[in-house]
């Protein structure tokens, strides 16, 4: 499984309504309005094949109005919490 953050600029106007339609895209597992100078919209994708993330960067989500810019994070390794949790964990003190 490929794991993705598409970090996106989009219109002001259109931020609450892409999040909707960001969302029904198949392949886009969850999206976020986020603050900052990075992005407007986080979107995660989680797909098979590199051929199927480009498909659902470059024709779906950059193809909707009012997305401005894009840029692709791809995951190397995921990490859950008990992952974290275990890497870290020195033992009993």
């Amino acid at each position: 499984m490929l794991h993705a953050f598409v970090l996106i600029d989009a219109a002001p106007a259109r931020i609450a309504p892409l999040a909707g339609e960001l969302a029904a895209i198949d392949g886009v597992t969850e999206v976020f309005s986020v603050a900052g100078d990075v992005a407007d919209i986080v979107a995660i994708v989680r797909v098979r094949h590199h051929e199927d993330l480009a498909e659902v960067v470059t024709h779906r989500i950059a193809a909707l109005d009012g997305i401005e810019s894009t840029s692709t994070l791809v995951a190397f390794r995921a990490f859950s919490r008990h992952d974290l949790e275990a890497m870290w964990d020195l033992g009993p003190a």
